[in-house]
């Protein structure tokens, strides 16, 4: 019987190598249409490369069709998951600002993804409480404001068919969600969610802590039921 692994100490540096050492075998070199979304002018929020992979992963797990995405910044989690559908696919993608719109639809273009993905400019909320989709998305991922989660995730419940995938990203924020004396809107929106899930008896859910090029978060994966 071997000894159960040595808990160490390790640091950003030490995940980003990793990450780096497993994307080199596990999802090969860099993408330049990926890298034109990574390296837009925009605020540097986008999933990680890996991470992107496992979106694309999950929509092709469950056969998604039809994919709902809230917050699309330049595009490059689009990219990952509009390449997860098949010919008849469809993804929507919701996105305040104008100029992130912008940017990300000529993501999409260089992509070729035109024809499957498209951009919605304007408040999420408002755009999600409009919509009645026959049929219903297979796969939400929800990746914008976090002090409007719990928002987002009731629609997302409404517009996705039973059995399909729910993911909340930046659920973890470094740890800072379980720790009290923090108060900051972000953190107090993943809070509101996550009282809310522990009574939802209408989806199963988890929390996956994650560290890697992008420090030390994690996510909500849920299920509708």
């Amino acid at each position: 019987m071997t000894n159960p692994q040595e808990h160490l100490s390790t640091d950003l540096a030490a995940w980003t190598r990793s990450d780096r050492y497993h994307n080199d075998r596990l999802i090969g070199p860099p993408d330049p249409v990926l890298l034109h979304a990574l390296n837009a002018d925009v605020p540097k929020a986008s999933v990680s490369e890996a991470q992107g992979k496992f979106l694309q992963l999950v929509a092709r797990s469950i056969n998604a069709v039809r994919i709902l995405e809230v917050g699309t910044l330049a595009g490059y989690s689009t990219i990952w998951l509009g390449r997860a559908l098949p010919d008849n696919g469809r993804l929507v993608s919701l996105e305040l600002d104008e100029n992130h719109a912008q940017t990300a639809r000529e993501s999409i273009r260089l992509a070729g993804l035109e024809s499957k993905v498209a951009v919605v400019l304007g408040p999420a909320i408002h755009s999600l409480t409009a919509m009645q989709p026959d049929p219903p998305f297979d796969f939400v991922f929800i990746d914008a404001d976090k002090q409007s989660n719990l928002d987002y995730f009731i629609e997302a419940k409404r517009l996705i068919r039973p059995g399909g995938v729910i993911i909340v990203d930046n659920v973890v924020r470094n740890g800072l969600v379980s720790d009290p004396e923090v108060t900051n809107p972000p953190v107090e929106g993943v809070r509101r969610l996550l009282e809310y899930l522990k009574d939802d008896r209408t989806v199963d859910a988890t929390t996956i802590s994650t560290v890697g090029e992008k420090g030390y978060d994690g996510f909500i994966y849920a299920i509708r039921l």
